[in-house]
């Protein structure tokens, strides 16, 4: 099933504001759901097994998710469970913050630039 026009709209937002584009689509597939595995998101976001292992440690590296060791029959790769740590708006708020951080930052340097206009 593909992903929502107003889903792929907040992801290509999230990856305006720097967020890698494997995480943008994975945060928001994951944001209404309660857990899932990371072979659900291969499936439902057309990712592929190496963008959603990264992802997943750049989010959880960021503290935004939680992972759970699943039981698995047989061999193969182990799978595991992932669902938010933390509310969805919470972790937009974290990522308008550091925008704003950003652009204060950025505003500090073109007044410092100007200062050396001749």
């Amino acid at each position: 099933m593909p992903i929502s026009e107003e889903s792929n709209q907040l992801a290509k937002y999230l990856i305006i504001s720097d967020i890698p584009r494997s995480v943008a689509y994975t945060l928001v597939y994951i944001r209404d759901k309660n857990e899932i595995t990371s072979v659900e998101i291969e499936r439902e976001t057309g990712l592929r097994q190496p963008e959603v292992s990264i992802a997943m440690q750049w989010l959880r590296r960021k503290g935004w998710i939680n992972k759970r060791n699943m039981k698995k029959e047989g061999k193969g790769r182990p799978i595991h469970g992932y669902k938010l740590s933390k509310g969805f708006n919470e972790i937009l708020e974290e990522i308008i913050q550091d925008l704003t951080t950003k652009i204060n930052a950025i505003n500090r340097t073109i007044e410092a630039l100007k200062s050396y206009k001749l």
